[in-house]
């Protein structure tokens, strides 16, 4: 059974054990080098400052984890978050993404938040390093399409886009909060 907590800083380990194969091996990510866990642990405190993160845990191991983070600076942009999951790779596909996103909104909602936010690695042509997953994940947790970039990373020596995908969440409950 697939069970959900708040993140804490000493889930960082297994977090950048999650998040390794994604950074050396696919375009999911656009970072180089894979975090340090002193910096992974300055990453967990600085989201839990502001916003939800949180793991999923099978048998008492940490299989993914999803967060929320600020998506635009300026104030009028508080209800707007921009979201993040990683599933261990041998996980994927069996319901932890799920789980992890269903948690996410529901805390995300409570909060205020109406408009969620995805910024997915893309390319029209998948490769050996990026496929679709992402997209079609989102697809069918009700997120849409909103945006595409062009050639805006760079790695494994080739160009990739990046999609903003969206979902819009209660909104009645955000406006009755601002109010």
């Amino acid at each position: 059974m697939i069970k959900v907590r708040d993140c804490v800083p000493d889930d960082a380990e297994r977090l950048v054990e999650i998040y390794a194969p994604y950074v050396r091996d696919t375009a999911v990510s656009f970072e180089y080098e894979v975090p340090s866990v002193e910096e992974f642990k300055i990453r967990i405190e600085r989201t839990l400052a502001s916003y939800p993160y949180i793991v999923a845990e099978e048998d008492g191991v940490v299989q993914g984890y999803a967060y929320a983070g600020v998506f635009h600076e300026r104030e009028a942009y508080n209800h707007c978050v921009e979201t993040s999951i990683y599933v261990s790779q041998g996980q994927r596909g069996k319901g932890v993404g799920r789980v992890l996103y269903d948690e996410l909104e529901k805390r995300l909602t409570r909060r205020g938040i109406i408009n969620l936010n995805a910024c997915i690695s893309w390319k029209d042509e998948e490769d050996e390093y990026l496929t679709h997953d992402s997209q079609l994940f989102h697809e069918r947790l009700g997120y849409v399409r909103v945006a595409h970039f062009h050639r805006c990373g760079y790695k494994f020596g080739r160009w990739y886009d990046m999609i903003w995908m969206e979902k819009l969440l209660d909104v009645n409950f955000a406006v009755r909060q601002a109010d």
